[in-house]
């Protein structure tokens, strides 16, 4: 029973010969033999953690939805950010003058996270579908994301980020731009 308890005792500790032990009734060890210490995730294949599964799903969910939207793009029905425009869905609000507005995104993916739309969506669904005549208003919705930062108090760090199509996951086709800040950006981005 006690070199069994020795032995448990071996296991948990590492790299320790029998010899540590004083066994000198039992038969001596060679000098190289160790004990590497039990690990049960040996035994198995490890798991993926639950925050990889829930980054996982949450792709998902998002590739899912910029397909469905996607599916849309063109029809010219209104988009939640016209209805947010129209004042018939409430945001908070951060900016706005006669061409953009700028409100809170509902799902904040940094401590500052403000969508910055034109009021007049004149085909620009998309980045991709930007035209010459698109030119001012391009310009307005930067300079806008600028101003925003100001506002914001993250004018010193921040990212600009606009989806384009599926592949980017885009779920709003009317064009908007991402400003986001509020902490220290990585890179790559995604």
């Amino acid at each position: 029973m006690a070199a069994l308890g020795s032995i448990s005792f071996l296991r948990s500790c590492g790299a320790t010969t029998i010899r540590a032990f004083g066994a000198s009734s039992l038969k001596a060890a060679p000098k190289a033999v160790a004990f590497a210490p039990f690990n049960p995730q040996r035994l198995s294949p490890p798991l993926p953690s639950r925050r990889l599964i829930s980054h996982v799903r949450a792709t998902s969910n998002e590739e899912d939805a910029s397909k469905a939207a996607a599916a849309t793009a063109d029809s010219g029905a209104p988009t939640i950010f016209d209805k947010i425009i129209n004042k018939e869905i409430p945001s908070t609000i951060v900016y706005e003058d006669d061409k953009v507005l700028a409100f809170r995104d509902i799902s904040p993916q940094a401590p500052v996270h403000i969508l910055v739309v034109p009021k007049l969506r004149d085909g620009l669904t998309q980045l991709g579908k930007a035209e010459e005549r698109h030119v001012d208003i391009l310009g307005q919705l930067l300079h806008a994301a600028k101003i925003v930062a100001e506002k914001e108090g993250i004018l010193d760090g921040f990212r600009v980020v606009i989806n384009n199509g599926p592949d980017a996951c885009q779920s709003v086709y009317h064009l908007h731009l991402h400003v986001l800040g509020g902490r220290q950006m990585k890179w790559p981005p995604g």
